[in-house]
């Protein structure tokens, strides 16, 4: 890939449709959206953000009628000039309007590669480049709005002050070293331990969203469990809306796990049907059994479904777990006992009781919350556990009264692993911050 190349790719999904997007990128996307594009004027004199109609052609042949419009740089999604061919859908046409500017001089885009632009132009940082993948692939309304929230730079803005609250603290301690002459105060032991101590409940705060980022991102996991023959099938059929699981009354008939992806009150789950536990000899059920307990170890949320018809010993739910009384229809009388919920899989009795405490045990419960969520992903975490990792290293620096060079090198670590997250990672941050901050070789 290079920044000097023109791209060019279809930006609407492959196949039929009513209408294809061909997006060109790149120094010469108005030089080559000209040789192809004949309309009522030349593409270099239409002005950014209109939209023209006209025909795009090859050899003379009449490929499209499109509409065509240009975004100049810097004012575009890449920071490039940037031109978008608006045309019929269909596989063919779009193909054939691709193959035109790649005869003219344009060369397919990589996957993600007008995004990569975009950011190596620093129209956004690396958490909104993130985003953009995150709101295309949200699977409910939960995850669209923290995507959005992520794209618009809430993320970025958090890490931002987290990072400058560290280069603030890497040049004072490097200003101290470096130019003694100067007469700078280097901050006393106490107020910089106290800033690396403010600084790691930061890191803290931000690590604590990773299982939030990842619920949103790949669904909250729910398991269902019981006994077999309690219902646990019929229970995975009625949440997704359709017979997913075969059910039969024979215990044992599920043998594997299912798994099958749903969105409840906007917010995504991946419920898991899973095989009941019992005693048994059969090899392929114990396997399935097996994976049940994995299943249960992994779960964000338990739902134990139980046979009200049948004798039950305590029925309290158990830490995660929401407890379903089901075939409560073969026992009118009965009542749901200890927080159980009282159901009928057969009728949909109960389930909007269910799904309501299901929602409430998730750490996703309320919606309105996503309008301030910072939640990050295992990229972030991993940056964040190496920035927490050197952090304590510091402290533990500052503890011992080493020389202040090598307390600095651990926060210059702590930094550049906190830079990581949004990309901005450049040796020379700390120098303008000394200068622009201490007015060195004034």
């Amino acid at each position: 890939m290079h920044a000097a190349d023109t791209i060019a790719a279809l930006a609407t999904p492959f196949g039929a449709g009513a209408v294809a997007l061909v997006r060109m990128s790149g120094p010469r996307a108005v030089e080559l959206a000209d040789g192809v594009f004949r309309g009522r004027r030349p593409v270099a004199e239409i002005p950014s953000g209109r939209v023209v109609q006209g025909r795009i052609e090859r050899d003379g042949v009449v490929l499209d009628e499109v509409l065509l419009t240009v975004f100049r740089a810097p004012r575009s999604y890449t920071g490039e000039d940037v031109v978008e061919i608006s045309g019929h859908g269909g596989m063919v046409v779009a193909q054939s309007v691709l193959a035109a500017l790649f005869a003219a001089g344009a060369r397919p885009a990589a996957p993600g590669e007008f995004t990569q632009r975009s950011f190596l132009n620093g129209k956004m940082d690396l958490t909104q480049a993130e985003a953009v993948m995150d709101l295309i692939n949200a699977r409910g309304e939960a995850a669209a709005r923290a995507a959005a929230g992520q794209l618009e730079g809430r993320l970025g803005r958090v890490v931002e002050r987290l990072r400058e609250e560290l280069l603030t603290g890497v040049a004072h301690l490097e200003a101290f070293i470096d130019f003694p002459e100067e007469g700078i105060d280097p901050e006393s032991g106490k107020v910089l331990l106290k800033r690396v101590d403010d600084l790691s409940s930061a890191v803290g705060r931000l690590l604590s969203t990773a299982d939030e980022g990842r619920m949103l991102r790949e669904g909250v996991r729910l398991v269902i469990h019981g006994e077999p023959n309690a219902g646990k099938s019929s229970l995975l059929n009625l949440l997704v809306g359709y017979d997913r699981a075969m059910v039969s009354d024979i215990p044992g008939t599920t043998r594997d796990t299912i798994e099958e992806n749903l969105t409840l009150r906007g917010i995504p789950f991946r419920v898991v049907d899973t095989a009941g536990l019992r005693e048994s000899e059969d090899p392929l059920e114990i396997e399935g059994m097996r994976r049940t307990r994995s299943h249960l170890e992994k779960a964000d949320v338990l739902v134990r479904v139980v046979d009200a018809a049948a004798e039950q010993g305590d029925l309290q739910p158990a830490g995660r777990e929401v407890l379903v009384l089901n075939k409560i229809d073969l026992c009118p009388g009965r009542a749901a006992d200890g927080g159980a919920i009282a159901m009928c899989c057969l009728d949909g009795r109960g389930l909007e009781d269910l799904v309501e405490e299901v929602i409430a045990r998730t750490d996703l419960a309320s919606l309105g919350r996503f309008e301030e969520t910072v939640a990050v992903n295992a990229r972030h975490q991993q940056c964040l556990r190496t920035a927490a990792d050197y952090l304590g290293e510091a402290r533990h620096s500052l503890e011992r009264g080493d020389a202040p060079e090598l307390t600095a090198l651990e926060l210059r670590s702590a930094l550049a692993a906190v830079g990581e997250i949004t990309g901005a990672i450049d040796t020379e941050d700390v120098l303008g911050k000394i200068f622009s901050t201490f007015c060195i070789g004034k």
